[in-house]
């Protein structure tokens, strides 16, 4: 799987080991961490071998999508749908109460170019208004189509398949693969990796994240880091839109500081941090192994921080729900486009788009 392709796609085969569960913080990096971190398991340490491999909980999701989908286009790219759920169940409930069933607290679709040199990532906001399509959630059963549903709501109503469905329908692009992150186990990465450096160009203080940060430079450990990547009323205008650019701005120095440490020099630290990534993930079928993130990593690891392209969805505030966007059809139709063909997504695709006014805020 060095190379992946759109050859390499959620297998029908297999079954789902349990349902996801806890709080899944999609942070798109995590293909690069969790992946890059289980190349342990290809040393044929025996017993981590196997720890590392127990670790991980797959989901099957293939047989729920069925055959109605887009075609899968094998141009030596590759789509990754990462997702992240708001659930507060078990060892999660610190960060609040549970109020109902899961949603996808963020969305990131990560397109890998041929030769794995470059990636587009593409955030879809969460109260973003979708026609969400009929699915068959884990357990089998029917779930009916909407009009003008929050994007977040197709991981709460069908789970991870109808989640990977809609974006299937809303970009016409097949997904190779489903990347889920937990909560906790995002934090237990953070501190593994000695924390992540980041800079501050303003004051972030927010009661609701607890996180304090005066402008200048900061470590940030796992309990920061989380703090970061979920602030949103006190940066930029308060929106999803604003937390979105933290996040993205996180990712990319995450990304940076997983490239800088020398963990193939430090087999202790590999280890930890290995079995961290391999319990805070849920990935589809075809990455439920240690030998299979092995390989994902191999065909990531020409990546860094700058040869990776970042965008929000292009949207705009709703007329009738203003608290809601809708993607604006012409730009969104340039990203989408873009992908499909493997070509970069154009400037002019974000023109005119909404913002959340916080892209200045971390660096």
């Amino acid at each position: 799987m060095a190379d992946q392709s759109k050859g390499s796609r959620i297998r029908a085969t297999g079954k789902r080991r349990k349902p996801p569960t806890g709080r899944r913080r999609a942070v798109t990096a995590t293909a690069w961490v969790a992946g890059g971190l289980v190349l342990a398991g290809g040393s044929g340490l025996g017993y981590l071998y196997f720890k590392l491999n127990g670790n991980i909980q797959g989901v099957d999701i293939n047989a729920q999508l069925g055959t109605d989908r887009p075609d899968d286009v094998d141009n030596g790219s590759m789509d990754i749908l990462v997702l992240g759920s708001d659930s507060r169940a078990g060892d999660n409930s610190k960060y609040g109460t549970d109020e109902g069933s899961a949603r996808s607290d963020t969305a990131m679709i990560v397109h890998v170019y041929e030769g794995h040199k470059k990636a587009a990532v593409v955030s879809v906001p969460r109260d973003t208004l979708v026609d969400r399509p009929e699915c068959t959630d884990g357990n089998g059963d029917d779930v009916r189509g909407e009009s003008r549903a929050m994007f977040n709501t197709a991981y709460q109503v069908g789970g991870p398949a109808c989640a990977v469905k809609t974006v299937e329908k809303m970009s016409g692009i097949r997904m190779d693969h489903y990347m889920e992150v937990d909560f906790s186990g995002f934090q237990e990465i953070i501190d593994e990796l000695g924390g992540v450096k980041i800079t501050t160009n303003k004051a972030i203080k927010d009661t609701k994240s607890r996180l304090d940060l005066e402008p200048g430079t900061h470590t940030l450990d796992g309990e920061q880091a989380l703090a970061l990547v979920r602030t949103r009323k006190t940066v930029g205008d308060g929106s999803d839109l604003g937390r979105i650019q933290l996040q993205q701005a996180f990712i990319k120095a995450l990304i940076q500081q997983v490239k800088g440490v020398g963990l193939l020099t430090s087999p202790d630290k590999l280890f930890g941090l290995a079995d961290s990534a391999t319990k805070a993930i849920t990935p589809d079928s075809e990455l439920d192994s240690v030998e299979a993130l092995a390989g994902f990593a191999r065909g990531l690891k020409e990546l860094g921080a700058d040869d990776v392209n970042m965008i929000t969805l292009p949207v705009q505030y709703d007329q009738v729900d203003p608290n809601r966007v809708r993607p604006l059809e012409k730009q969104s139709q340039q990203v989408w486009k873009a992908l499909a063909a493997d070509k970069p997504i154009p400037a002019s695709a974000t023109e005119g788009a909404a913002e959340g006014q916080a892209a200045d805020v971390v660096q």
